[in-house]
């Protein structure tokens, strides 16, 4: 094993910031160098089932489970209510509140909360709940799967969308539910419903992606903002998923016309960075839109605007992955999100960003096989999304991340805002971003103690992942087979990962554990042969920009070891950067720092609690 003294090193290849000060040197800063090169393309990585992925991780676990218990719980009659009210039918049942409810006289003026987004959240719910029953099998939710959709389907009228504030968004999120139903609870009625969908929403939608904030509804109040803030630039991912389930050609075109090319994608394959004053979420998840143009139409041009446009998202990323202060992206080489860490307390819309972001990069690495996506669906996992706090029977749920100085980890005020609709899809869908499959062959991309069990040619295999990573180092993989199977196993090895090992049945395997790289060990696997992965957890430094080389996030591996303040407001003591580099670990999910003023603790994002912290630390 390798001490926390060894790991101890400064130096970090994927952000390196050099200002010829050797205790500089020891500061990552970020670079999209290479992220955008080109690769030889070919046949895209699959993804595999939901249910073949069984988790042994307890925090992966009791979200998914907190999640779906809130969704099983909530009435059928409070869930169609906004949909049967906007229709005109009786709405009986209790009304859910916050901006699921439907009010005619609305006014975001005078608050964002009730009324926001009637039934917004509906279609990912359900799409929730299908992952659900893909990964349990259990029967309650599939019926209940069942008799939303038909319950939905007779409240399929004009003024669904008409009154609704953001009709291409509510359709899209609709669309996908009722593919996931189609393909995962086998509703047989899921694709008439959809078509029913598609011939009521298309008439009340722009007929093309119109850029966020731009008026294009003549018939309403040219005075309320709040009907510029549809988000159709997003459609075209789930319209060509539609034509890849088997809904027909319509959906194909219908893709291909809602792309947002002219102002987005096109300057984005030229490598032009028009991020800057962008909505974050909507825009970044409109980026797997072009990864399904390129998937589904085999769009060069749309491949080059989602890698380039990754590569500019990660100049502008905190340490933790998260991006976007205040639902804004930000023009490349402004002090925006510097300024950040002091005037706002909204840097990153957490269940919502992670979804898109996990989205794009899963795509992304299936295409390219680039570990680097792997490192930063990683990185985003451990110290974003994971430490959620729950979804609340009421509605509270979990909006931002803090990286303020003076931060917290807190409930938003709003009850069903659009996170409680992406964090019971994040939950389900860390399976299917831990493994992929090619022929013959397994790519391990997350380290999360799990089994996954697959067929290959004719054999049943399991791939057991065990370990405390990343609190320690040390990985094991152990497979059984139902008879000797010829294939390759791929084990991711991050960036950061200098000195890695990997052992076979005990041997170490020379030079075969390259940081950037999948380790591939091909041979005849049976029942009990054993990996193991050594990944040295090294301290290390990241700048929050490199015309800030004094702000900085201590790193352990993946995690962002946030710096626990003893109460609100009070400044931290001064610290060295060698001081952070030598932080000492005193127990399972705790370090501490010396500094003048006495230790300072640092932890995880998801064992915070309710301590204050900060993200970054200024040094000396």
């Amino acid at each position: 094993m390798i001490t926390d003294r060894q790991r101890t090193v400064g130096i970090s290849r994927r952000r390196f910031f050099q200002t010829g000060s050797l205790a500089v040197a020891a500061i990552a800063a970020r670079s999209r160098s290479g992220w955008a090169a080109e690769l030889p393309l070919g046949t895209p990585l699959a993804e595999f089932g939901y249910g073949d992925v069984s988790m042994a991780s307890e925090a992966h676990e009791s979200q998914l489970m907190n999640t779906h218990s809130v969704l099983m719980a909530l009435s059928e009659d409070s869930l169609l209510k906004p949909f049967r009210q906007m229709s005109g039918m009786p709405a009986p049942g209790e009304d859910l509140g916050g901006w699921y409810t439907y009010d005619p006289n609305y006014d975001y003026r005078t608050g964002f909360d009730k009324g926001f987004a009637p039934g917004c959240t509906f279609g990912q719910w359900i799409s929730a709940l299908t992952r659900v029953y893909a990964i349990t099998g259990e029967e309650a939710t599939r019926q209940k799967v069942l008799r939303l959709n038909r319950l939905y389907a007779e409240t399929i009228t004009p003024n669904l969308f008409d009154k609704n504030r953001f009709p291409a968004y509510t359709y899209d999120k609709l669309l996908l539910g009722l593919l996931d139903s189609h393909v995962y609870v086998k509703d047989p009625q899921a694709l008439t419903i959809l078509e029913k969908t598609t011939d009521t929403a298309l008439p009340r939608m722009p007929g093309h992606a119109v850029e966020h904030d731009q008026p294009w509804r003549t018939d309403k109040d040219p005075h309320d903002a709040s009907w510029t803030w549809d988000e159709s630039y997003t459609n075209s991912e789930n319209m060509f998923l539609a034509y890849q389930r088997g809904a027909g050609r319509r959906y194909y075109d219908l893709g291909l016309q809602y792309l947002d090319d002219k102002t987005w994608f096109d300057p984005l394959s030229r490598n032009e960075n028009v991020l800057g004053g962008r909505h974050a979420y909507s825009y970044v998840n409109s980026l797997s839109s072009a990864m399904m143009a390129y998937l589904v139409a085999g769009s060069q041009k749309h491949l080059h605007a989602a890698r380039n446009a990754f590569a500019m998202l990660q100049e502008q990323s905190f340490a933790t992955g998260g991006w976007g202060p205040d639902e804004q992206l930000r023009v490349p080489g402004s002090n925006d999100v510097y300024n950040s860490l002091t005037n706002t307390h909204h840097s990153f819309e957490t269940p919502c960003g992670s979804y898109a972001h996990f989205k794009l990069t899963r795509y992304l690495m299936r295409v390219t096989r680039d570990v680097r996506y792997g490192d930063s669906m990683e990185r985003m996992m451990y110290n974003t999304v994971l430490g959620a706090l729950p979804l609340q029977e009421n509605g509270k749920n979990f909006y931002y991340a803090d990286y303020n100085f003076d931060a917290n980890r807190e409930y938003k005020e709003a009850h069903w805002a659009c996170c409680s609709g992406t964090l019971p899809q994040v939950a389900a869908d860390y399976r299917i971003n831990m493994y992929f499959r090619a022929p013959e062959a397994v790519y391990v991309n997350l380290y999360v103690p799990s089994t996954l069990r697959w067929s290959e040619n004719g054999a049943a295999l399991s791939l057991t992942q065990e370990g405390e990573y990343p609190y320690e180092d040390r990985i094991a993989f152990t497979l059984t087979s139902s008879q000797p199977t010829e294939l390759t196993l791929h084990f991711r090895i991050p960036e950061w990962a200098e000195g890695a090992q990997i052992f076979l049945n005990g041997t170490r395997q020379k030079e075969l554990a390259i940081p950037r790289q999948f380790a591939a060990i091909r041979r005849e696997w049976k029942t009990g042969d054993r990996v193991e992965l050594e990944l040295p957890l090294r301290m290390r430094l990241e700048t929050i920009d490199a015309k800030y080389p004094d702000t900085v996030a201590l790193l352990r591996g993946p995690l962002v070891l946030m710096a626990v303040k003893r109460e609100h407001a009070a400044p931290l003591p001064k610290i060295t950067r060698e001081q952070l580099l030598a932080a000492k670990r005193v127990s399972e999910r705790q370090w501490e720092v010396a500094s003048s003023n006495g230790p300072v603790s640092l932890m995880p994002f998801t064992w915070l609690g309710s301590r204050p912290y900060t993200t970054y630390l200024k040094v000396s």
